[in-house]
């Protein structure tokens, strides 16, 4: 169930965080550079989970200011997801893994500062503006951090259950 509340959020974003750091600090560089069958490494994964961040503060931004709100990014639909994260590990196949984990760090903290820095009514009373949908920026803010480090923490469990290859 997602959270309701501008202190729901702050627990809910802090817990799944913990949970997906405990398990980074178990994998060494070769393991998270290591491309599965479908051509994502672990690297990669924990390298998306940090730009979603970015992208939801951008769509935050950009519809407070009254711009128009590109979901996810200008030049792609939802139904493009699988281009766009396609083009994403492109443009982040020179990262290495610790930078990685420094890009998630960073923006995770960003993430809670901008949880923190909103009151529970700006969080939760109404819509994004400029998302064009129901969902307030608290529900928003979940899906780009806590939902998306609890779908790492699965993958890098998996991948650790599994062996290297998937």
């Amino acid at each position: 169930m997602a959270a309701q509340s501008k202190p729901e959020l702050l627990e809910i974003t802090h817990k799944e965080f913990a949970k997906l750091a405990r398990l980074i600090e178990t994998v060494d560089a070769e393991t998270a550079m290591d491309k599965r069958e479908d051509d994502t490494s672990i690297k990669d994964v924990i390298a998306h989970r940090a730009h979603w961040i970015d992208l939801f503060l951008g769509w935050h931004a950009d519809g407070l200011a009254g711009k128009t709100v590109y979901f996810p990014a200008e030049g792609y639909k939802w139904n493009d997801l699988k281009r766009y994260n396609a083009d994403l590990r492109n443009r982040q196949s020179n990262m290495d893994w610790p930078e990685a984990i420094a890009l998630l760090q960073r923006n995770y903290r960003k993430l809670f500062e901008f949880i923190e820095g909103h009151t529970d009514r700006e969080l939760y009373s109404g819509p994004m503006k400029g998302a064009n949908n129901a969902w307030p920026p608290g529900r928003w803010a979940e899906a780009a951090g806590p939902s998306h480090f609890r779908s790492a923490s699965k993958f890098l469990r998996s991948v650790m259950r599994n062996g290297k290859r998937q």
